[in-house]
This record gives structure tokens, C-alpha cells and sequence, in this order.
């Protein structure tokens, strides 16, 4: 098991005992933890927290939860024998994350550590003690419920995180009929932009659903932006297939690269499901030549499980599916912001996605 997912990280805490309780990393912190009631297969978890130095006890406290997404935030973040800074993942989100900190210290999988810290200060560098960091050792397992200090080598060089800015956006008029939250229209919208930056500084001209081309941006129609395809008419590569044309319309995103190439085809499904885009994807691949490209379904982090299990159905197979996480689609799109990316293959791309091939 290379990648973690919630369930792992859920089931992992399941194993605890209930009538245990546990301590912080964080040895300054004299609060005790108990674990409630874990809903499989994904969150989220209860837990209890109190302090017998302040005279409470278990019961002084109400319940409160762990979310799925907040497990699958962290799971995401998790590489094998790799430290991870909890506070870092999480930032400033979140006041229960150093209750999940301790509560997978305590399972078998997981180790606590002290990573060395290079620290520069004007043209001196020098390797300070670091910080507390899990660390995620599948092959070598510890006595559940205790926590174990692993030896490590590892020195952190740590960088400001990066993040992304999205200007202020205005939807178009919503199509009659069709009834969807805003913040769930903002966001597919946010993911749309993004990508069309991506694409155009990876030298990509983009293609928008002819329906969201309307969208503001920088107070300007998404449509009129530099890059952006007007009519896919115009485009070499699919030009002189009618039904092609037709059944891309509404496909959220696709890149085309020098009138020969055709990087990605994109849908994302933050709103109407996977299975629909995956249908737009197959309509369209059904009625374009064979030709060498992506299908890809950019959704959050949460519905990777849900990705698997759509693209595995046999309608869907021939797409040999990848996934875009919105997480990896703004890691990607704060660097465009921040570097100017020069010299990149269609390769690279794929560094970001995640084959969906069983």
C-alpha cells in the first residue's frame, strides 16, 4: 500500500481501544483523549478530550468529531517513511488536528520523529533540532495503543507553503431549470480557471463548455480570454468531425497543443456526479478518430473512491481514466502562479494524475 486514503486512516483508529485513553505528542499538553465511535468506512470519528490537572474527567466534556474530510485532507499528504508536520498540513484549520496527531501515533503504523531543521540565517546554515512530525512505516509495526519515537535521518529544508488566489468571479444566469448550490457552481468555476492558467502557460490552447464561457473573470468573459478556443470549429485536429464537435460542447475543459496535439480532455465533476462526465468523455471519444489524449475527471480529493469505482465500469474502460485531485490541480496552478514554467513535456502532466487502471 503506497497511498493512504480516509478508510485506511479511519480503520487505523477504529482498532483502539475505547476504554483506553491517550496521551498528546506534545508533552506539555497534560490532556487525555478517549475515542467514542468511529463510523466506517470513512469518518467521521468522535472523540472525548479533558485534562485531569484542570479536576476534569472523561465525561466533563462534550463529544466532537473528526471529519471525513479532514482525514482525507491528511491522507493525501502521506508518503511512506516520509515526516509529516500535522499543524503544517492543516495550517491554522481545525482545532482538533493534534488529537488526530496523537491518535495515529498510536497505532501500529505509525511513529513519531524529530526531523533535523536546516535553518540559514544570512550565508551561515546550520541543522537545528525539528520539529514534532509522524512518520508512516507500513513494515515495520508497533504494539498497538502506544506511541514509539522513530530514529531519523531525515533534515527538512522547509519552504513557505503554496497557495492559491483566485480573483473574485461571476457566475453566468443559470440555465432554466437547473438548480445548483452557488458555492458549489463557484467552485467548479474556480477549477475551470485554474486550469485554463495551467494550460496556457504550459502552451495549451483551451477549450471552455460553451456554457461557461460566460463566466466572469477579472471582469472579463472567460471566452475573451487569450487561449481560449471560440469555436471548436476553428481548431485544426477536430474541425472536420461534425460529430465530434458536437459531442464536445459541453466538456468542461480540453487542450489542444500546436493544431496536432490534444494533451487532455477534462471533466469536473464537483456537482453532477462522476458518471455523467465520464458519459460526455465517452460520447466524445466514440466519435473521434482513435487518437492519443487524456480522459480525465478532475474532482475533489473526497471522491477518489468514487472515480475508481465509475471508471472501472465496463462502458467507461476504454477511457483508461486518470485523476486530476483538486488538490494536485491548485499544487500545480500555485506554481504557474509563482514560476514562470519553461521547458515542460506533456510528461509532466502526469506527475499530477493518477491512473485509474486496475
Amino acid at each position: 500500500m503506497e497511498k493512504l486514503t480516509a478508510q485506511n486512516l479511519a480503520t487505523f483508529i477504529d482498532q483502539l481501544s475505547k476504554q483506553n485513553s491517550y496521551q498528546y505528542l506534545n508533552p506539555k499538553n497534560r490532556g487525555l483523549i478517549s475515542v467514542e465511535l468511529v463510523e466506517l468506512p470513512e469518518g467521521p470519528i468522535r472523540f472525548r478530550r479533558w485534562n485531569p490537572s484542570n479536576g476534569e474527567n472523561r465525561e466533563s466534556n462534550k463529544s466532537v468529531t473528526i471529519s471525513s474530510q479532514m482525514l482525507w485532507r491528511l491522507a493525501n499528504a502521506i508518503k511512506p517513511h516520509q515526516p509529516i508536520n500535522v499543524d503544517r498540513i492543516f495550517g491554522a484549520s481545525y482545532n482538533s488536528r493534534s488529537v488526530l496527531e496523537a491518535l495515529l501515533a498510536h497505532t501500529p503504523q505509525f511513529y513519531f520523529c524529530y526531523p533535523g531543521r536546516i535553518e540559514s540565517i544570512n550565508t551561515k546554515t546550520n541543522i537545528q533540532k525539528g520539529h514534532k512530525h509522524i512518520i508512516w512505516n507500513p513494515d515495520s509495526p508497533h504494539e498497538n495503543g502506544v506511541t514509539v519515537l522513530a530514529e531519523t535521518d531525515v533534515v527538512i529544508s522547509e519552504i513557505p507553503a503554496l497557495e492559491v488566489y483566485y480573483d473574485s468571479l461571476v457566475l453566468p444566469d443559470p440555465v432554466e431549470g437547473v438548480k445548483l448550490d452557488i458555492e458549489i457552481q463557484r467552485r467548479h468555476a474556480q477549477i475551470q480557471v485554474a486550469l485554463y492558467f495551467i494550460g496556457k502557460q504550459l502552451g495549451y490552447k483551451t477549450w471552455i463548455a460553451q456554457n461557461d464561457k460566460g463566466i466572469l473573470y477579472q471582469n472579463k468573459r472567460l471566452g475573451e480570454f487569450d487561449g481560449i478556443i471560440p469555436r471548436l470549429e476553428d481548431e485544426v485536429l477536430i474541425r472536420s468531425h461534425a460529430d465530434a464537435i458536437k459531442a464536445a460542447l459541453l466538456i468542461d475543459c480540453i487542450w489542444f497543443k500546436n493544431g496536432r496535439l490534444m494533451p487532455a480532455v477534462m471533466e469536473i465533476e464537483h456537482s453532477t456526479g462522476v458518471t455523467s462526465g465520464l458519459t460526455r468523455m465517452k460520447h466524445f471519444k466514440d466519435r473521434f478518430p482513435p487518437f492519443p489524449t487524456r480522459y480525465v475527471v478532475v474532482a475533489s480529493d473526497n471522491d477518489r473512491k468514487k472515480v475508481i469505482q465509475e471508471s472501472a465500469k465496463p462502458l467507461f474502460q476504454d477511457l483508461n481514466v486518470k485523476f486530476f485531485p483538486y488538490s494536485a490541480v491548485e499544487e500545480l496552478y500555485a506554481l504557474c502562479q509563482k514560476r514562470k514554467l519553461k521547458g515542460i513535456t506533456e510528461e509532466f502532466l502526469d506527475c499530477y494524475m493518477e491512473s485509474m487502471e486496475n
